[in-house]
């Protein structure tokens, strides 16, 4: 194999390769070797097939097998040489286009390496870990949510005018061009003013209503509705209003714990505790480990290869266009070129991503199985009744297993640093907590 160097520039390299037709040759006739022993060809034994025939019947396919294998020793072999690792896949092209059987391969090789990460002084970060105490008003406004959540509804005084959050309990007919039509009849229907759960228009026009009304209610199917006979058409509802009910906050008691579960009220206030304190610590390890990206940020410099930059470029233009245009579900649309500030946060991206990579790899840092498969099942728990299908779905993907993976890598990569680092608890109060979360989204 002969080997010249032809682009040396920062971590852009590219190789042109020649291997011998002779060394092609040689690894097809082991290959026919290896493939005879277990041969049965008519009017031989097995294992005696004579190998100039075995070559005509098979050596195409054989030297296909071989040039491919031929090209990637040559890789493997030139990597082991350089030290080089590659950024990407390496591109790869057969320069001799009208090579024939017996000729020597001819091959282009190029690639961005990986760089080198200098080492760095993690026990001089010092960073400040914010911990909020769980006090009693914050579990009580807790429990009040609960409760407003578990409203009852409870008859108002008879004339009484339905408001904005009543539940009104009506028979409706509706009507387009004077007909009837399907979906369009309920009796005893309890709807919630403000809702939204009703045509744009509907629910505004019963506040003020009163037990025993019967009015007409004028609305226009939007463009968009699903029936496809009803867009945009004008419809006339008759509805009878038949109650009207005020929301009533559920009674912060034992009742309302064993409603959500719990055995009494003391159990829901340790169930609100536990879920305040999980809340508050996942905000501060957000607030954390975004100040430590910033530090690790700052402390390293080193070249990235172009193409990584790039493409994390266009990924972050992509995302944040289909941000702005939701109504977009496809990515058929006109190509999105990125901007100064994507290449500047793909440039960051890119730079702590191959930093952590290589810190993990350092220091053996890997995910086991079992967080695998508890990683799994907190995912699995999103999809209520079809946990065995998204299972199945994770096992089989290795795409959506690397997608999961990732985030474990660099969380055990962070816990890493942070042990070296020097970080001191810092009280705060929950509104303090809030206003470090709010400030990243700005930064």
């Amino acid at each position: 194999m002969q080997v010249t160097e032809t682009v040396n520039e920062g971590l852009k390299r590219a190789y042109e390769i020649t291997i011998a037709a002779a060394d092609m040759e040689a690894i097809v006739n082991e290959k026919l070797e290896t493939a005879r022993a277990d041969f049965q060809m008519k009017g031989f034994r097995k294992g005696k097939a004579p190998i100039a025939l075995m070559k005509k019947m098979f050596g195409k396919s054989v030297l296909g097998e071989a040039m491919q294998e031929s090209v990637d020793n040559a890789m493997k072999a030139q990597f082991e040489k350089t030290g080089d690792r590659p950024a990407q896949q390496p591109d790869v092209k057969m320069t001799n286009d009208e090579w024939a059987e017996g000729d020597d391969i001819q091959v282009t090789m190029a690639y961005e390496c990986l760089p080198d990460v200098p080492e760095g002084d993690f026990a001089s970060i010092d960073l400040e870990r914010l911990v909020v105490d769980i006090d009693d008003a914050s579990v009580n406004e807790a429990l009040e949510n609960i409760a407003k959540g578990a409203t009852n509804f409870e008859k108002r005084r008879k004339g009484s005018k339905a408001k904005d959050g009543d539940q009104i309990v009506i028979d409706f007919l509706g009507k387009v061009d004077g007909e009837a039509f399907e979906g369009g009849q309920a009796d005893d229907y309890p709807l919630v003013l403000g809702s939204n759960s009703f045509i744009p228009g509907f629910e505004e026009q019963l506040v003020g209503a009163k037990e025993g009304d019967e009015l007409e209610v004028k609305v226009t199917f939007p463009a968009e509705y699903q029936a496809e006979n009803l867009k945009g058409k004008d419809a006339v509802f008759t509805c009878n209003v038949k109650a009207v009910n005020e929301p009533v906050p559920a009674k912060i008691d034992d009742a309302l714990g064993e409603r959500y579960g719990a055995e009494n009220l003391e159990g829901l206030t340790n169930q609100v505790k536990e879920r305040l304190a999980n809340e508050y610590k996942g905000a501060a390890r957000t607030v954390l480990k975004r100040r430590l990206m910033d530090k690790l940020d700052d402390m390293f410099s080193f070249d990235l290869p172009p193409s990584l930059v790039e493409a994390e470029a266009g990924q972050i233009a992509h995302q944040l266009w289909h941000e702005e245009n939701p109504e977009v579900e496809g990515h058929d649309h006109d190509p999105v070129e990125p901007t100064d500030e994507h290449k500047s946060l793909a440039t960051r991206r890119v730079r702590l991503g191959l930093l952590l990579a290589e810190l993990g790899n350092k220091n053996e840092i890997t995910v086991s199985d079992a967080e695998m498969q508890q990683m799994m099942m907190q995912q699995a728990r999103q999809y209520p009744g079809q946990e065995r299908e998204f299972f199945e779905f994770i096992q089989k993907n290795e795409q959506a297993q690397q997608q999961m993976r990732a985030p474990l890598y660099e969380d055990k990569v962070v816990d890493y640093i942070l042990e070296l680092a020097n970080v001191t608890d810092k009280s705060v109060s929950k509104d303090e907590l809030q206003k470090a979360i709010e400030a990243l989204d700005v930064e």
